[in-house]
């Protein structure tokens, strides 16, 4: 590798001490920049080196970052995204979640690759940047303001004439609830592992990044502007279509709202009643109003591209009908229809989608949330909680007046809403009776995607053993993209060693491409074609290996962090019902867990990590990282 274009990538860095109300800029070294680009893997650096061992999520001494990359805020397609890390609330290991939207962007233009937050504001404050410089302000006026509420309020204060993007989070966040999220200009979540918790530990309610008067310097525009317009026409031509366990769907016409539908036709990957059944009972006609054809017509949608996007992901949504009639939302994603629909026995798509803006609007996780309402369910049908818990919610399947109310007391820590405010690993120990048999989360305390993993094992196991508190390696559509670049094997999804093989060989490629400050959407997550865009962009050259060392390296040092931080091997596991075997569908019986151990044994060894899951000195000098060696010394490695 070669970063002859260093002049072109600003490495400066926005170090912000809350506690002493200081701001200061960092200029990156070029060592750093060689080994981590920025995003994710530069987040990874610097999370291990300002979080010592023993720093809680909630301390002062943790360190928010949030950083773009490289590519952010050029002119390829989708270079307002952002990475967000911090240790986090969920897990009490690395967090690392990324959003799309402008503040990535905006984030460049305004002078600046990352942000690094340390300390706690003695009142609740927010971070303006802008033209090279930043300042912190007052935000009493946005105490307990919606994610919507504040980045209106926000951009009004400081936008002008100039166009602002705005991260916060909302009530959950302030509240410190453990699964609050970060969310970018209203709707784009980062919401992962607590990160917003995290924020709002440090009474910061917002940072605002305003669109700056130059561009971001180009080492070979005209080829540039070429691979742009291929990635254009690789889009509208449908390359980008993320393909999956049931079939291809198109990202550029639909983003990915048919995969309720897609979920149906497959038959088992679908997360239907916090895993009890495979089986969605829901009437054909209202099946077909979770589509995207369904959905956009009667909805009245209107786009709202992230930064440069051309794809016709993201719109605008008015509620038609119900008692939410009238009021303008965000399109949902797949994963909160899943959260709002099947994972909680929804079968009206209106209250999905009502649900799936409530708990943007609120500052959650959307996944989490549907995965510890799913678990109150549950346990409510099952007699475990009353409604002398629920303070009178009638917490039955599909009730979306008790579920809107319900994420509200979420949000507030109110009555049973403080205790499923800990995310469904730890409400379940609360409920105590059989309900930590019933939570779905990996042993690390994180729930996953909307998805049923026991049926994609490689997404299953990639959870479980991921250092960041979600995917690590990718979802079954990036495995089946990255595999195909990088000529892996084919994908089987049942199969033990080939899982546990493929997981390893890919890990890396996610973190590189989270390094570079675009969308995955836009590239299909094809590292070579990435390489290329980076070349042209900045004139550094680096090869495939290149990329996945950056990459791997990323995900040891984070192995590393996790192990000190007290997070052992053996929570490489699922949950009793993670793992479980589905009851009914096309995959009954069907589990992973009698081949965990052997499916364990075979990716620490392809990691070139000892039999208790420790990386190897050999591998830790092999990826540049000799001086993380002496700090394995304590768990004996």
């Amino acid at each position: 590798m070669t970063t002859a274009g260093l002049d072109r990538y600003q490495g400066r860095i926005l170090r912000v001490d809350l506690s002493r109300s200081e701001v200061e800029t960092v200029k990156m070294d070029a060592e750093t920049v060689r080994q981590c680009l920025g995003g994710a893997c530069l987040g990874a650096k610097l999370l291990y080196d300002e979080v010592p061992p023993g720093v809680e999520w909630d301390d002062p001494q943790n360190c928010l970052i949030i950083a773009s990359g490289p590519l952010g805020g050029t002119p390829v397609p989708g270079s307002g995204t952002f990475t967000v890390l911090a240790k986090g609330a969920m897990t009490g290991g690395a967090g690392l979640t990324q959003a799309n939207g402008y503040f990535g962007a905006y984030l460049r233009h305004s002078g600046f690759d990352a942000v690094m937050v340390v300390g706690a504001a003695s009142n609740l404050s927010y971070l303006y940047i802008h033209d090279g410089t930043a300042e912190l302000r007052d935000a009493a006026e946005l105490k307990g303001k919606d994610t919507w509420e504040t980045s209106d309020m926000v951009s009004q204060v400081v936008g002008g004439d100039r166009d602002a993007s705005v991260v916060s989070i909302g009530p959950a966040g302030e509240n410190m609830v453990r699964f609050a999220g970060v969310f970018c200009d209203k709707g784009h979540a980062a919401a992962h592992n607590g990160v917003g918790a995290v924020m709002g530990s440090k009474n910061l309610k917002a940072m605002v990044a305003v669109a700056g008067r130059t561009g971001i310097p180009i080492k070979d525009g005209r080829r540039l502007v070429e691979m742009v317009a291929e990635l254009s026409s690789n889009i509208r031509g449908g390359s980008a279509n993320l393909v999956g366990a049931t079939g291809a769907i198109s990202i550029y016409n639909w983003g990915t709202l048919n995969g309720i539908q897609r979920g149906v036709e497959g038959g088992a990957t679908l997360p239907v009643r916090n895993y009890t059944t495979n089986i969605y009972d829901i009437e054909q006609e209202e099946l077909q109003k979770y589509s995207g054809s369904y959905i956009r017509s009667e909805f009245q949608a209107k786009r709202a591209p992230c930064f440069g996007c051309l794809m016709h992901h993201v719109h605008a949504l008015t509620v038609p009908d119900g008692p939410h009639k009238g009021k303008v939302v965000d399109e949902p994603e797949y994963e909160g229809l899943a959260a709002w629909g099947p994972v909680t026995g929804q079968t009206d798509v209106t209250w999905s989608v009502v649900l799936n803006d409530l708990a943007d609007r609120l500052g959650v996780d959307t996944n989490e949330g549907g995965w510890v309402v799913g678990l109150a369910m549950e346990c409510f049908e099952k007699g475990i909680i009353t409604t002398k818990d629920t303070d009178g919610l009638e917490l039955t399947w599909g009730n979306g007046e008790a579920t809107y109310e319900l994420l509200h007391r979420i949000a507030r820590r109110e009555g049973i809403g403080n205790i499923l405010a800990e995310g469904a690993m730890r409400a379940a120990g609360e409920f105590g009776g059989k309900a930590p048999d019933f939570a779905v989360h990996s042993l690390k305390g994180s729930s996953p995607r909307g998805h049923d993993h026991r049926a994609v094992w490689s997404e299953l196991f990639d959870t479980s053993v991921s250092n960041t508190g979600t995917l690590e390696s990718g979802g079954i559509a990036q495995v089946m993209s990255v595999s195909k670049s990088l000529g892996l094997p084919k994908f089987d999804r049942f199969d033990p060693e080939g899982t546990a093989t493929l997981n390893a060989l890919m890990k890396g490629a996610m973190l590189f491409e989270d390094s570079l400050g675009i969308c995955r959407f836009i590239t299909s997550s094809d590292i070579k074609l990435l390489t290329e865009i980076l070349e042209a962009a900045t004139g550094w050259q680096l090869s495939t290996d290149d990329a996945m060392t950056i990459g791997r390296r990323a995900a040891n040092r984070l192995r590393v962090f996790n192990l000190r931080h007290g997070i052992p091997p053996e929570m490489d596991r699922p949950s009793s019902r993670y793992g479980s075997a589905p009851v009914d569908g096309p995959v009954e019986g069907k589990s992973a867990m009698p081949e965990w151990d052997n499916m364990l044994r075979v990716y620490y060894e392809k990691m070139g990590w000892d039999e208790r899951g420790i990386p190897l000195p050999d591998t830790l000098r092999d990826l540049g990282l000799a001086d993380l060696i002496p700090h394995l010394k304590s768990l004996g490695r």
